[in-house]
């Protein structure tokens, strides 16, 4: 199963940015968005961002993820709730 994951755009350099979700900071290109800024929320897919997102849908989806977890669901990727995508 492919799973995207909201980030937050914490910096950017070039075409990478530095993109965060509770646990941990992550890598995301950019070379299928244009003008995305620090503080956007993108949805990340395989490290590319190939969605800006309204900043509250990113919360609710990513709220919803925190709920599965603790229910004792594993998210793809992420191991031992570290964040990894």
């Amino acid at each position: 199963m492919c799973l995207a994951i909201p980030m937050k755009i914490e910096s950017i350099e070039g075409q990478v940015a530095m993109a965060s979700i509770p646990g941990g900071q992550y890598p995301a290109r950019l070379d299928f968005l244009d003008n995305v800024k620090i503080g956007d929320y993108v949805l990340v897919h395989s490290g590319f961002a190939i969605e800006v997102l309204d900043e509250n849908e990113a919360l609710k989806t990513l709220e919803v993820f925190k709920e599965y977890e603790e229910l004792g669901g594993e998210i793809p990727g992420r191991e031992n709730g570290s964040g990894t995508a």
